[in-house]
């Protein structure tokens, strides 16, 4: 099973990197935990994300169900998303225990979700979508 680990770092992260507070060491520690990670064979990608200023939100929460951009930073956000993880998991459980080993300096929470694999689809959605099909077997 594959899982998305969704890391929001808390107050005071979205900042533009040059500007952000990166100890050393605390890239060294996320890097050690990014080759245990690996090294388990665990890791299938890992990224962290740009400042919200330089992204935007497209909202559809409206009547006409028109698209709606929103330019960053999302200084209404509570939470902003600053990286994530996919991972290979043989359970949530486990996908929990690799999260709770991530380095953290105390703000951070992190979201463990279970990604849709198109094969868990009913079958007249799989047989609605084609293309997808065609990605899921690439994968």
């Amino acid at each position: 099973m594959r899982f998305m680990l969704l890391m929001y770092p808390g107050p005071g992260f979205d900042e533009p990197f040059d500007e952000a507070e990166m100890p050393v060491e605390a890239v060294e520690e996320m890097d050690n935990f990014n080759k245990r990670l690996s090294d388990a064979g665990k890791l299938l990608s890992v990224d962290g994300l740009h400042h919200s200023s330089e992204g935007a939100i497209v909202s559809f929460r409206n009547k006409n169900k028109k698209a709606v951009v929103i330019d960053g930073p999302f200084s209404e956000s509570k939470e902003v998303l600053g990286g994530y993880w996919i991972i290979q998991a043989d359970s949530l459980q486990e996908a929990i225990d690799w999260a709770s080993q991530v380095p953290v300096g105390g703000t951070e929470q992190i979201e463990v979700r279970r990604i849709q694999e198109f094969d868990e689809l009913p079958q007249e959605a799989q047989d609605a979508a084609p293309f997808e099909r065609s990605v899921a077997t690439q994968s």
